[in-house]
């Protein structure tokens, strides 16, 4: 995986994980998003997906964006194209979730570096579920 302070990191976010706002979370079961959402729900997280362009994935209530998120939760999981994460960075910093989890893929600097900057703890271009399955016991 990644050198020690990261992996560290992941297991910390994991561990201290109730609830993950998963963005970009697609409704269709032969998309990444949903698979990776769906195993980390049974493996006993609340998944709440944020997609403008769904109504309801894995049995929770999807939300346009994560500022109309009004439950708590922990952690954000980006399944969005790299470009869009400088716009989700200011978004992201306007929540209350301490973690933000970048999907295998998907990383930019600037956006890490802005959201580092108000206090959130970042990991990028890893896949959660993998994390977890190697450092979750």
């Amino acid at each position: 995986m990644t050198h020690t302070n990261e992996q560290q990191l992941m297991k910390k976010i994991l561990e201290k994980t109730k609830t993950i706002a998963v963005v970009g979370l697609s409704d269709n079961p032969s998309r990444t998003s949903f698979q990776i959402a769906h195993a980390m729900q049974q493996v006993g997280y609340r998944i709440i997906p944020v997609n403008p362009n769904v109504e309801e994935v894995l049995g929770e209530k999807a939300y346009a964006t994560l500022t109309d998120v009004k439950e708590p939760y922990e952690t954000v999981n980006i399944f969005r194209k790299s470009s869009a994460l400088k716009e989700l960075a200011t978004e992201i910093v306007q929540t209350d979730a301490s973690y933000v989890w970048m999907q295998q893929g998907v990383s930019d600097e600037e956006a890490y570096n802005y959201l580092t900057e108000h206090n959130k703890e970042v990991i990028m271009d890893q896949c959660i579920k993998v994390a977890h399955s190697i450092l979750i016991k």
